[in-house]
């Protein structure tokens, strides 16, 4: 018994959603019926996993498959699968609300996008796929009962922001999502979605590989020769008829394509298989087809797309590789196939030896997913390096849309290190339009550096004009610049690339003197000349680092400034300031860290701050005077004062004084 009709309103998100797809102008509105069997598909999958392991589930896997009617006089199109189905519950959850993450981001993309090409390419990378029928459809129809329930539910909506919905009891098992077909206008590439050979086109096109036969019913018309007269072998005076026969064709291969040899696969066929399952429309940037045999037998078909998903860094995103059994669908996303940093990677794994009613628990332990995780993982990296070498522009896509994840292996991945390391770029002093890998920077090293510099900050422009980085820039040396928040993170579990120590220019004491080429005399002479100027400012590192006690650790000459007063530097093994706050953004409280002060001993400002302690040592204003070294040390670094509104103060009052 139907249960009464329910009007609800969507989710504003979701209104906003329809209005920008319904309204903006797509070049490929084709994608709704890709969208639409690949949800059929992603059904029947899950159905026959369902049966396979709830063998209490009373339902007929006997014949799955997808349908497709058509009515072109009335302009309806139905798509119609018998797979797992939808409770109430779900049909509110996934169809009357947007319920996951990066709306806001996927509206602003679609608003950025509009009249644009670009746009057909949100479709999918947002999961809105069931969404896409809104711009063929006036009115769509979803009717669907969930496998084991005897209640089915009707949904329905012209996209205007509201949407009904009603239990009904005679719902087939399944899913069928009927569309009111908007008339066909060129202009708007607007096509006739009712003509059965543009649904054969389209099937063909984008979802030939489908493992589950899609069907439709096509009219043919034949001829009817008149018969003969026995007696005579003459033919009748009757005229030849035609009549309409009515037969059901299937439209797809069903070939299964991480079962074929890659030259035997269009690379047409790879693309839209690629953008199958991973939701996406942008072209692969690389496919890699593996096949193993012996002790663990299994094949897998594994892409790196073109660009970044919009939740790459999001808990909740996509799924990445996908299982099967022998061709059997077991799970979407599984995280035990591949390492997080490449999640990117999208495809399928189809083991032979597994069981069907493996669960993700059993994934963990299991000998044989482990082997096909470092597999997979090392042919991952191995074809990136080949990528890096042979063409530079895909390398380049590749790094600047995922190089931030894959880093983030250099954090946890022991085992794959040094392939990370290699396939690995930064930026550098060296060049500011070209990134630098750390064989290309060893290479460039000055002869007797035995370290690889680095520094690490929140920005290009904020490291380039860090004080940090004066004296290298004057003697040539070059210094990695880090600028993303987990370069913060691996620096500290890669202690060495090619025998040469990494190290960071803001911690720790800095020696650039260049005793190459020095004979004893000369180096003894400079030995006596640095003594003699740590003795002559003694006096001030000591009053600085006690009158700076509450901010500073201690106070010392610096080899590092060429033009700045004076700069911040850590311990070896301290945590840097960028370090400190990623730390406090993830609710972790961090005791306050004093670092070191170091002095420009030949900058006029320490200059005339050492001759003042000589000759008015209890002169008050000198302690105002060293607050605002400490404040401009730390504002130079891209720091955060304690205390701004006092530094401010101070440094009005001294300004006022000099005027």
């Amino acid at each position: 018994m139907s249960t009464p009709v329910e009007e609800r309103e969507f989710q504003a998100e979701t209104r906003q959603l329809l209005d920008l797809m319904v309204h903006s102008v797509y070049s490929n509105k084709d994608s709704f019926l890709r969208e639409l069997v690949s949800n059929a598909s992603d059904a029947l999958d899950k159905l026959r996993l369902e049966a396979y392991q709830n063998k209490d589930l009373d339902v007929d896997t006997s014949d799955l498959n997808i349908t497709i009617e058509r009515d072109p006089e009335a302009r309806i199109l139905t798509i119609r699968d018998n797979g797992i189905g939808m409770s109430r519950d779900d049909v509110v959850g996934l169809i009357g609300t947007l319920a996951r993450s990066g709306t806001a981001e996927l509206r602003k993309k679609l608003a950025e996008a509009k009249d644009s090409a670009a746009s057909q390419d949100l479709i999918g990378q947002f999961g809105i796929g069931f969404y896409s029928t809104f711009m063929v459809a006036d009115t769509v129809t979803l009717l669907t009962r969930k496998a084991g329930e005897s209640e089915g539910t009707k949904w329905e909506s012209t996209g205007a922001g509201t949407y009904t919905i009603e239990s009904v009891a005679d719902a087939p098992q399944g899913t069928s999502v009927t569309l009111a077909l908007k008339p066909a206008d060129t202009d708007d590439a607007l096509h006739d979605y009712a003509d059965d050979a543009k649904i054969r086109e389209l099937v063909k096109k984008y979802s030939d590989f489908i493992a589950w036969p899609i069907r439709m019913d096509v009219e043919r018309t034949e001829t009817v020769t008149p018969e003969t007269d026995d007696d005579t072998d003459e033919a009748t005076d009757s005229e030849p008829t035609t009549r309409t026969v009515v037969e059901t064709q299937q439209l797809n291969s069903m070939k299964a394509l991480w079962s074929k040899s890659k030259d035997e696969v269009d690379p047409e066929e790879y693309k839209e298989f690629y953008r199958h399952v991973s939701h996406a429309w942008d072209d692969p940037l690389e496919t890699i087809a593996l096949r193993a045999e012996g002790t663990f037998e299994y094949q897998a078909l594994l892409f790196i797309p073109t660009q970044a998903p919009f939740d790459l860094f999001m808990r909740e995103r996509n799924g990445g590789i996908s299982l099967y059994v022998k061709r059997v669908f077991i799970m979407d996303d599984c995280e035990e196939l591949i390492p997080e940093y490449l999640r990117f990677v999208k495809g399928v794994v189809d083991a032979a030896d597994l069981s069907l009613n493996v669960s993700r628990e059993i994934l963990q332990q299991d000998r044989q997913i482990r082997a096909i995780r470092r597999r997979l993982t090392k042919k991952v990296l191995s074809t990136i390096k080949d990528i890096q070498s042979s063409r530079p522009e895909d390398y380049t896509t590749l790094w600047s849309q995922f190089g931030r994840a894959i880093k983030e292996g250099l954090i946890n991945d022991q085992d794959n290190k040094d392939a990370l390391l290699a396939i690995s770029s930064f930026e550098s002093t060296h060049d500011p339009d070209t990134l630098t890998t750390l064989a290309d920077y060893v290479g460039r090293m000055k002869v007797g550096q035995d370290e690889i510099y680095y520094l690490t900050g929140e920005s290009r422009q904020a490291m380039e004009n860090s004080p940090h980085i004066e004296a290298f820039r004057a003697k040539g040396i070059e210094v990695l610049l880090l600028g993303d928040p987990v370069d913060e993170m691996w620096v500290g579990s890669v202690p060495e690339f090619d025998g040469k120590a990494l190290r960071s220019i803001a911690k720790g004491e800095v020696d650039l003197d260049d005793d190459a080429g020095k004979s004893d005399d000369e180096k003894k002479e400079a030995a006596t000349e640095r003594e003699e100027r740590e003795a002559k400012f003694a006096d001030l590192t000591g009053w600085l680092s006690e009158a700076l006690s509450e901010h500073v650790k201690e106070t010392r000459l610096s080899t590092r400034l060429t033009d700045s007063p004076a700069c911040l530097v850590g311990d070896t093994f301290s945590f840097s300031p960028q370090m400190e706050k990623l730390y406090r953004a993830s609710g972790q409280m961090l005791p306050p860290t004093k670092r070191i002060l170091e002095l420009n001993p030949d900058h006029p400002l320490i200059v005339a701050l050492q001759s003042a302690r000589e000759s008015k040592a209890d002169d008050p204003s000198l302690v105002d005077t060293a607050e605002l070294i400490y404040g401009m040390a730390v504002i130079a670094e891209g720091g955060e004062l304690s205390d701004s509104a006092r530094f401010s103060r101070l440094l009005a009052d001294r300004l006022a004084a000099t005027i």
